[in-house]
């Protein structure tokens, strides 16, 4: 299949983002065409420093790398340098109706978040996230349960542009996973894990052995005593037992045998040692990355050639067919 996903350049990867979307990429890259952008054009529908957001690029792409993302079998690229991406978007602005957009739930909620900042480009977010999946053609989106919605408006474009204009693109598929599709705040269990949040909500991929221990130990739990898996009665636990269960290959089940007659003081003492466990090959190679920023950028520039040549091929068959050439 071919693949395509990406994270915005903003702030601190964590967890969530790890568990929800870049651990599946590893798998997927073994044996499909994968396309795995830094999309820094998302990231300005938000406030944003713009000297941050170079620091931020550069350090997306040594997380893809120490997570174990191979420029050899997947293509690793900024957004913005493959100017065919804005392109594309505005191409099938002409085709999204307004009441589509309107719609999205995210644009919603990122407008409450930031109501000095609502701008054109946070409501065209998933047209541009269209033109990115469309544009290499892919058959699969990985994505969190909170991107579904922009997936479906993907396929909904997709199959407007082939009746108006003839057939061009699939119709992408979501590939969502079962567990770990959307991991909880630390400190708010009935929210996201989000980067934009306070940083003891989120466990960054990159946290020292003392500061995840803590955010841990600190964490919401419920009341009751019981290490039980009951995501209505008990989310505060249920998230740790999640991210236990898939840092360990361990069933929730099997993890609160472990934990039968024991306090939520124990059970996070050990949660707090798998996890630190499980993200130090993570800091090793972050270490290892940031030293050798210039290898970094030549991934980068390769990646951009790479995908040059499919967005290219894409772009002008859509001209074509749009009667612009």
């Amino acid at each position: 299949m071919k693949i395509f996903s990406g994270i915005r350049p903003s702030g601190q990867i964590h967890l969530g983002n790890y568990l929800g979307a870049i651990k599946q990429w590893i798998d997927l890259q073994k044996e499909n065409e994968c396309v795995f952008s830094i999309v820094d054009l998302h990231a300005i529908t938000t406030p944003y420093d713009p000297k941050e957001l170079k620091k931020d690029i550069l350090n997306t792409a040594i997380i893809y790398l120490a997570a174990g993302v191979d420029p050899d079998k997947s293509i690793i690229f900024v957004q913005s340098r493959v100017q065919e991406h804005s392109e594309l978007a505005w191409l099938f602005e002409t085709i999204t109706p307004m009441g589509e957009l309107n719609r999205m739930t995210q644009f919603k909620e990122k407008s409450k978040e930031n109501k000095d900042y609502i701008n054109s480009g946070l409501l065209n977010y998933p047209v541009l996230m269209t033109a990115d999946i469309l544009l290499y053609k892919a058959d699969a989106v990985p994505v969190g349960k909170d991107q579904e919605q922009h997936l479906e408006l993907t396929r909904t474009i997709a199959k407007k542009f082939n009746q108006k204009f003839g057939d061009t693109f699939k119709e992408p598929k979501s590939l969502i996973l079962k567990e770990g599709a959307k991991i909880m705040s630390l400190t708010d269990p009935k929210r996201k894990m989000s980067k934009s949040d306070d940083k003891k909500s989120y466990i960054s991929l990159f946290d020292s052995p003392e500061e995840i221990t803590k955010k841990i130990m600190s964490a919401t739990t419920d009341s009751g005593k019981e290490v039980k898996y009951n995501i209505t009665k008990k989310p505060g636990i249920s998230n740790l037992l999640t991210i236990y269960s898939l840092l360990s290959n361990q069933t929730t089940q099997e993890i609160e045998k472990m934990f039968v007659k024991k306090s939520y003081s124990e059970f996070k003492k050990s949660l707090a040692e798998v996890v630190v466990n499980y993200l130090e090959p993570f800091r090793r190679k972050q270490k290892e990355f940031s030293a050798r920023e210039i290898y970094v950028e030549e991934i980068l520039n390769q990646g951009k050639s790479k995908a040059l040549v499919i967005a290219q091929e894409t772009i002008q068959e859509v001209r074509s067919k749009m009667g612009l050439s």
